[in-house]
């Protein structure tokens, strides 16, 4: 089985919400549980914004006009191994079409290190997440805090419709239906159902 890595920079990062969304539980098993490796990790040459009117956030590129007055602009973020491609079509229909699921190289953060300035500790992995699509109107200049996530919001989102959205998607596809717009990464409905049961 191939599995895959990808960047959370947002909602993902809170180990409840990942699991929900790739599991159907806020409470997966051990073996679910050991078979992710979750690190910090940098994504240079991208900005995180605040999506107006939502809990959730958004990175678009930056532009070499955009840089901060320190260099180029990082989001800080969480980098997950051992993806499988049932949790990753799972991913998928959690970020809906907001966002295109793009590769990407992040600076992996080991412990005692962190200021993204590249320096030791850090080592470069490709990766993949969703950045996102759906217009620049649609995002505030802000920064999204995960902190202020965890703190006012994450509550709210034990149970949110958004993981409904992704349990229905998995049962929709026995009747022939990819929600995802054949983002499936070439798995046949047969092979999604399967690992998903």
């Amino acid at each position: 089985m191939e599995l895959h890595t990808a960047f959370f920079y947002g909602t993902l990062m809170a180990p409840q919400v990942l699991h929900r969304v790739i599991y159907g539980t806020t409470a997966p098993t051990a073996q679910q549980k050991s078979s992710l490796k979750i690190e910090s990790a940098i994504l240079e040459g991208y900005s995180r914004h605040k999506v107006r009117g939502c809990d959730y956030p958004a990175i678009i590129p930056s532009s070499t006009s955009s840089t901060s007055a320190q260099g180029i602009h990082s989001v800080r973020g969480t980098l997950v191994t051992g993806l499988s491609a049932q949790n990753v079509f799972r991913l998928d229909v959690f970020e809906g079409d907001e966002y295109n699921r793009q590769k990407v190289d992040v600076q992996v953060i080991s412990d005692g290190a962190g200021d993204g300035s590249g320096g030791s500790g850090e080592i470069a992995v490709e990766a993949e997440t969703y950045v996102w699509i759906d217009g620049a109107e649609r995002l505030e200049e802000g920064e999204w805090d995960f902190e202020t996530f965890v703190r006012e919001k994450l509550g709210r989102w034990v149970g949110h419709k958004e993981y409904l959205e992704v349990d229905e998607a998995v049962r929709g596809l026995e009747d022939g239906v990819d929600p995802t717009g054949g983002r499936a990464m070439g798995m046949t409905e047969r092979e999604v159902v399967r690992s998903a049961v």
